[in-house]
């Protein structure tokens, strides 16, 4: 069986959080956060959805250097953390983190790159004291260029290599839709054997060396642990037309401009033809089973649909699908 998520955010339910969003003035806590996450864990259960992507914000400003206040919340948490992960092991949940772009591990600026370094460790130390297995993965983008697409490989691995271990076990490389591609990222594999997510349409957008499809996911999902199931992320790019408002600074008017969307854009529901295709295509080339995070705007609801159009579509390859 293959397990489908979203990312973070519930839509079908008003009111659920998937954090605790106070400013640092007003005191939030990982505490608040897993009381949230508690309810989430009951959503999900109650909608047969066993894969989930954590908020990377659980722990609010935990490692942000000005705010020490924040910093011991996983030792404070220990029993609730523990508590939640045999929650999420009980109903079968899959939970992995995905820190936000700002977090770059190959940043030229040693600051940055420490402060990156800093969010990996506390990331998959919170996914420890979880109790979750090796499946619960911490993914992250290889960074930026800096003019230097090589040099910036070399001190992504080198920077990999000065993590812990307890965090380098958690610690999973994701492709991107402009800079790293597959390539690159078997590239990062073969000198750090860090496993590697394969996301489908950023591989659509930027594939410079031209791979085959098969080639360049089976190579991915070969990086992965015997026992580890690989993770994939799907997702359909965006085709409506974004309409931009912006205020005029002379006069009291707002002036609406229409662009069309990037390819890299997600779009809110899956194209559940072209999902259908890209099974059809994985299964008949004998890649076996992986979870599959839909990165859509519409998230839950676009998984509940998405299971509805594959029962409608494509019933043969339904029953596969957790």
């Amino acid at each position: 069986m293959m397990r489908l998520g979203f990312p973070v955010k519930v839509l079908g339910v008003a009111g659920l959080k998937s954090y605790d969003t106070r400013r640092w003035r007003n005191g939030p806590h990982l505490s608040v956060s897993l009381a949230y996450l508690r309810d989430i864990l009951g959503y999900l259960q109650r909608q047969d959805i066993h894969f989930y992507r954590l908020s990377p914000d659980l722990a609010p400003y935990a490692t942000h250097p000005d705010f020490p206040q924040f910093h011991s919340q996983i030792a404070q948490c220990q029993r609730e953390l523990a508590a939640v992960g045999e929650i999420a092991q009980a109903n079968g949940v899959r939970l992995s983190v995905h820190p936000g772009q700002y977090v770059v591990l190959n940043a030229l600026e040693e600051r940055l790159a420490e402060s990156a370094q800093r969010e990996v460790i506390h990331q998959a130390r919170l996914l420890r004291t979880m109790g979750l297995g090796p499946e619960a993965v911490v993914v992250l983008h290889v960074g930026g260029v800096y003019e230097d697409h090589c040099a910036a490989r070399e001190r992504f691995v080198r920077q990999v290599e000065m993590l812990p271990l307890e965090a380098r076990g958690r610690l999973v490389v994701e492709n991107d839709d402009a800079r790293f591609s597959v390539e690159d990222c078997l590239w990062i594999h073969r000198r750090t054997a860090l496993p590697l997510v394969f996301d489908y349409l950023h591989f659509r957008c930027h594939n410079p060396e031209g791979m085959d499809l098969i080639e360049a996911m089976s190579s991915c999902l070969a990086t992965w642990p015997e026992k580890v199931p690989p993770k994939v992320h799907f997702s359909s790019p965006r085709t409506a037309t974004v309409v931009v408002m912006r205020r005029s600074r002379v006069a009291d008017q707002v002036h609406r401009r229409t662009r069309a969307p990037h390819p890299a854009q997600h779009a809110d529901y899956v194209d559940p033809f072209a999902f259908t295709d890209f099974l059809r295509t994985a299964w008949s080339a004998g890649l076996g089973d992986f979870d599959l995070m839909l990165e859509v705007k519409a998230k839950d609801l676009a998984l509940l649909r998405l299971r509805e159009d594959m029962a409608h579509f494509a019933p043969d390859l339904a029953w596969r699908l957790a």
